[in-house]
């Protein structure tokens, strides 16, 4: 049997990155990442919109505000020192009329609360910005950036296996197993005795917490989101991002606009119901996932609530005509013909029973297993301090 000091379940950004944070404080302890796919980075971390987030929309003092604070230091200092490309470009979030004013208002006094560089601009400023927004008011956030996510995480998989560390791909867990002096990790291909177990399954990251024997009350419900991308003759129409003032009444920001690190602009996405944990067509259906959520309480609850918000999704979801409607919100001059369609990405949201989305990041651990049972956005442009979050939980048993 083989083994290892810490073994970490997941091969995305978070996952890595604590394999990173503990190999470099802690470089006697060796540790393993499992990953069930062919490469790291392959769901939430390589599909999401590329965006480092300032930090602007979270609750003053919590997880999400104050490690997004750090992390993105961080990531820029990562991102320097090993060659990878990203730009500050900053962004606009634009209040198309007058009724979202005080929201916009709201947003950036939570902003100022949580230390972001942010200033109210009037319609002149926003057009020096991004000449074609619609807008009577909006928010400048300059030190918002972009970054290809998924080249940090192949780079924090060198690192760790230069270290004393080493990343497994094609390794799906099947079982958690604690012991008196320990865990045993199994895949179909192998057997790993660890002293320290890290859950960093993402969309999974409930069903490995009861496979240790923790599991958790929240379960994950998969929403995916999909996006346009603009035809090159187009992408002049937007700088760089543009964002909606978010409707309070909804737990998603709305599609907007984003530069991409690696060229190109895209637009969304909307939010709607994933059919598999996995689910990133429309036509992608996983019995499983889809009857663990339709009968979950929590799920029920919140699609009574947002039921008529949850329908506009849908409709967008097979409508163009619908999608590029709401896009003309912010941009008016954008048409159809100028949008053809991009990926998906699937959010692994964490649901509590009573209908309430978990918004905070979510570590629950024992005395041998720590589970990252949500990590939302912005968990990518958190997950240098979200691994050192973790590592810190384990830094007492480590030493």
């Amino acid at each position: 049997m083989q083994s290892s000091d810490v073994v970490i379940i997941g091969g995305g950004i978070v996952g890595l990155a604590t394999a990173y944070q503990i190999t470099q404080r802690f470089p006697a302890t060796s540790v393993l990442v499992l990953e069930k796919e062919a490469g790291v980075g392959q769901h939430q971390t390589g599909h999401n919109s590329g965006v480092l987030h300032s930090g602007i929309y979270y609750k003053p003092g919590s997880l999400r505000a104050t490690n997004c604070r750090e992390g993105k230091l961080a990531m820029e200092n990562f991102c320097r020192e090993h060659g990878i490309a990203f730009d500050i470009c900053g962004k606009v979030i634009v209040a198309v009329n007058e009724s979202e004013l005080p929201q916009l208002q709201r947003i950036l006094d939570r902003g100022k609360q949580n230390g972001v560089q942010c200033e109210l601009i009037g319609r002149e400023r926003l057009h020096e910005l991004e000449p074609h927004a619609a807008g009577v008011q909006a928010i400048h956030v300059p030190e918002a950036g972009i970054v290809n996510y998924r080249q940090v995480s192949i780079k924090l998989a060198e690192i760790i296996k230069q270290r004393n560390g080493d990343v497994l791909l094609g390794e799906r867990v099947i079982g958690v197993d604690q012991t008196t002096d320990g865990v045993v990790v199994r895949t179909p291909h192998r057997e790993v005795k660890a002293k320290y177990v890290v859950n960093c399954a993402g969309l999974y990251s409930d069903r490995v917490a009861k496979l240790g024997g923790h599991p958790i009350t929240a379960k994950i419900v998969p929403f995916r989101g999909e996006y346009y991308e603009m035809k090159p003759e187009a992408e002049h129409l937007c700088r760089n991002l543009i964002y909606p003032v978010p409707d309070p009444n909804f737990p998603f920001l709305g599609v907007h606009f984003t530069r991409m690190i690696e060229g190109g602009v895209e637009c969304g996405p909307n939010a709607v119901f994933a059919f598999a944990r996995e689910g990133y067509h429309k036509t992608d259906i996983n019995l499983r996932d889809m009857a663990e959520s339709l009968t979950y309480p929590g799920f029920l609850r919140l699609a009574a609530k947002y039921w008529r918000t949850g329908m506009g999704e849908m409709w967008r979801s097979f409508s163009k005509a619908a999608f590029v409607k709401a896009l003309q919100r912010l941009l008016p001059e954008i048409k159809s013909e100028m949008l053809i369609p991009g990926r998906a990405g699937v959010r692994a949201q964490a649901l509590a029973p009573e209908g309430n989305l978990i918004e905070d990041f979510l570590i629950q651990e024992n005395d041998r297993i720590v589970n990252v049972c949500n990590a939302p956005s912005p968990a990518a442009t958190s997950s240098l301090n979200v691994g050192k979050l973790v590592m810190e939980r384990l830094a007492g048993k480590l030493e």
